[in-house]
């Protein structure tokens, strides 16, 4: 007897099948995607791909618990359990039922509450009859099957059927007036499911599909598939539809011969990806539809045709590679349209990154376009630097290796190709330790450098190579009276090798000491669980007067930060070309207020004094003169997700010479990061009008399932917007929907302003979705 019911149990398991995926060695699932072995499926028409978004991390392995009792006991009332070891197919399985008769015809029926377990599914029916003769089983409904382990997770599947049938290999049968449910998402009814393929396929007769609500009130959803059959293939995980017709809140909309998809557990499958519709004033009303090509399971190609009325004739390819030491992706494009009728345009980006023995790090960089318009007009990037090149690193805790070689592309008007550093190279190392003797942190550095301009006129044809050797020592100690005393000493040196350019010597080396001794007294104060710090801060710092032979070329020290981050820096030159020198003192005061309810403010003033005027910063800028511009920084934030900062440069009459502000509220109903910047003129830094703008990017909560976006970037000074944009985000259980309008108001000669509209529609339940901000909408039934 317990034969038998082992062999009914099996049936309990079978349509469970169809949740079973392939697991390798290490335990995860990965999509196995054969289609050679698939007699169903080899007519599959038009597909519907997932997205390509792949995240290998987030694949785990199956975290069913199936319970493994050892023995048969009597439970109480006349319910029958039968246990075993089902971790292997065709092991027992535990069934518990009210009843169960042995009849005379060889036949066992369990009825009356059954509920059966097999390797992590569990089935419940009102009955089920086994004959022992022909090996078929019958059960009747309602017939519930679920894999408890999976609720929640991508692999859950639900099947409900009035009744079922099973033949003697317990892997095929007839389930009739059915409804499966997968990932708790893709829902479809059918009124007979035949199991075939000893459980691989599933086939649906008569279905409805929709990942919509359906309500008892309303049963039309907002959108559904109708087809004379759907087949399931539990291998592949793809559903293929027979005559499917789409219908939108009962109407039908559009109809194929078939039609291919994957079920929801899916992240890559060869197939088309949702099409995007976008117009825009340069290149009329196109549509872009993309075909997505899995090339293994490290691999893709996405081949994307682009066609704007009788504007663009454009083909966009993307195509990525992962290794087991790192990954690659190329995208590129090729256009004909009526902007330059007799050009071909298009654009070529690249990267990759490698992992190399010994904790070394490779990257490749590819960046090539046509023209500055055509990334825009095409909306692929704002660049208006492209470099290509390639970069090696290692870091390490005491240790720094870096260098790159590579090419800039300058697509700016105002900068001519000639006249821009072309080939560039550079090369990084640094090492810092620990001296036994005198304590503290030591560090050398070194560095290469080496550029290359096209042009072969005197001057502006200048090319440079340059060679940097450093030695850094500081040491800070506790004072009596709670005060921190630092002392800091560095010497650099340089050499030059200057060509193109009569101005400048050849060959100029170079060496510049420093000496730098700082104090500090930190007060804390804390009272009512209120905490405050207050630190005042003065560092004396001398070097040698910069000399007038010592003199080379500014080429990476132009733009010129002044702000809390290096108040207290020895070189506020971003590069190396240019150093401070002279005998100045940098003084400061720091505040800080952290207040128990969450929120915390503070604020840090400062300001550089010298004996002498410095000529390597200009005049008229914020670090000129004896006295630097007096700099106020503050900033707030709080437990909302507020925060504030503002920066302000000002002279001994308030004049404010650079001011920046930024505020960011992030939350679950508000993304929002803005920025406003003012800097006056200065020759030096080739600014020749004011900069007045502001910089806005928002997001929110609309209501259920609606999220708005917005952005713009607005100059006051020429009193126009350089650019604006909103979007609109709708989701709900069954459908996604995206829009977005936007305005560029760029212009010169070869750039126009443009306005373009953007809309894309995605219907829920085929393959995995990408959680998107906000929350979800769903269709509300009235009871």
């Amino acid at each position: 007897m317990r034969r038998n019911l082992q062999a009914a149990a099996w049936m309990a398991a079978l349509p469970a099948a169809a949740m079973a995926q392939t697991v390798v060695p290490d335990g995860q699932t990965v999509p196995f995607y054969d289609f050679s072995t698939d007699s169903q499926l080899q007519a599959r028409g038009p597909a519907l791909a997932p997205t390509e978004q792949a995240d290998d991390n987030e694949r785990v392995a199956d975290g069913t618990i199936v319970r493994r009792p050892s023995s048969v006991t009597r439970g109480p009332g006349s319910s029958i359990q039968v246990t075993g070891q089902p971790s292997q197919q065709g092991g027992a399985a535990t069934i518990l039922a009210d009843d169960l008769t042995l009849g005379a015809d060889n036949t066992i029926t369990a009825s009356n509450g059954v509920v059966i377990w097999y390797q992590g599914a569990r089935l419940v029916a009102s009955r089920v009859t086994y004959d022992g003769t022909t090996g078929a089983a019958t059960i009747d409904g309602p017939i519930h099957l679920t894999q408890p382990g999976t609720a929640g997770s991508e692999d859950e599947m639900v099947l409900i059927a009035d009744s079922a049938q099973l033949d003697r290999n317990m892997q095929d049968g007839i389930l009739r007036g059915a409804r499966l449910v997968l990932a708790r998402e893709l829902q479809l009814a059918a009124r007979q499911v035949r199991r075939e393929g000893e459980g691989r396929f599933t086939r649906l007769d008569n279905v409805v599909t929709s990942s919509c609500r359906v309500c008892a009130e309303d049963p039309t959803p907002l959108w559904e598939i109708r087809a004379r059959s759907v087949v399931h293939d539990a291998q592949t995980q793809q559903l293929l539809f027979d005559r499917p017709r789409l219908r939108l809140m009962g109407v039908t909309v559009g109809a194929l011969p078939w039609i291919s998809a994957p079920d929801p557990s899916v992240e890559r499958m060869t197939g088309f990806l949702r099409p995007a519709f976008r117009t825009t004033s340069r290149l009329g009303f196109g549509i872009k539809l993309p075909y997505f090509i899995t090339l293994g399971d490290h691999a893709d190609l996405t081949v994307t045709p682009y066609v704007a009325a009788s504007r663009t004739r454009t083909l966009e390819l993307r195509y990525r590679q992962a290794f087991s030491n790192g990954a690659m992706e190329w995208s590129g494009a090729l256009s004909r349209d009526d902007i330059d009728p007799d050009e071909t345009r298009g654009y070529l980006f690249g990267a990759a990154r490698f992992e190399l023995p010994r904790g070394y790090n490779l990257s490749l960089q590819v960046q090539m376009a046509s023209d500055r318009a055509y990334l825009l007009d095409y909306d692929i990037s704002d660049a208006d630097r492209l470099w290509s090149g390639v970069t090696l690193d290692r870091v390490r805790r005491d240790r720094l290796v870096w260098a790159r070689i590579g090419n800039y592309e300058s697509l700016r008007e105002d900068e001519p190709a000639s006249l821009a550093p072309a080939q560039v190279a550079d090369a990084y190392w640094a090492r810092r330790w620990t001296p036994e003797r005198l304590g503290g942190i030591a560090n050398l550095q070194w560095s290469l450098h080496a550029h290359r301009r096209p042009s072969s006129v005197d001057r502006d044809g200048r090319d440079m190579a340059r060679g940097s050797l450093g030695l850094n020592w500081q040491r800070s100690e506790i004072l009596p009276g709670g005060l921190v005393g630092q002392v800091e000493t560095q010497v650099n040196a340089d050499f030059y090798r200057i060509r193109q350019d009569s101005e400048y010597e050849d060959w100029i080396a170079r060496a510049y000491p420093t000496l730098a001794t700082e104090l500090r007294w930190p007060l804390a104060r804390h009272a009512k669980g209120v905490t405050q710090l207050l630190e005042p801060i003065i560092q004396i710092v001398w070097s040698p007067k910069r000399e007038s032979q010592d003199k080379v070329p500014n080429e990476d020290s132009r733009l010129i930060e002044f702000d809390e981050g290096n108040l207290f820096s020895l070189n506020r030159f971003p590069g190396a070309d240019a150093r401070e020198s002279g005998f100045r003192a940098n003084v400061g005061l720091a505040w800080t207020r952290i207040d128990p309810a969450g929120w915390s403010i503070g604020l840090t003033a400062g300001r550089v004094f010298r004996n002498t005027v410095d000529t390597a910063f200009s005049s008229s800028g914020p670090l000129g003169g004896k006295s630097s511009d007096w700099l106020l920084a503050a900033h707030y934030s709080d437990s909302s997700g507020l925060a504030i900062a503002n920066r302000a440069l000002f002279d001994n009459s308030f004049s404010i010479s650079r001011n920046e502000l930024r505020a960011g509220w992030y939350n679950e109903k508000v993304m929002l990061s803005a920025g406003y910047l003012w800097m006056d003129t200065d020759e030096r830094e080739a600014r020749l009008e004011d900069v007045s703008e502001l910089t806005a990017t928002a997001g929110w909560q609309i209501t259920d399932g609606w999220w708005g976006t917005a952005e713009t970037r607005y100059d006051f000074a020429s009193d126009r917007a350089q650019k604006a944009e909103i979007g609109m985000q709708y989701r709900n259980e069954c459908v996604t929907l995206e829009m977005a309008l936007e305005r560029r108001f760029t212009s010169s000669d070869n750039l126009t302003p443009d306005t373009s509209f953007d809309l894309g529609i995605r219907l829920g339940g085929f393959g995995k979705q990408k959680a998107g901000p906000g929350t979800v909408a769903r269709r509300a039934c009235l009871r």
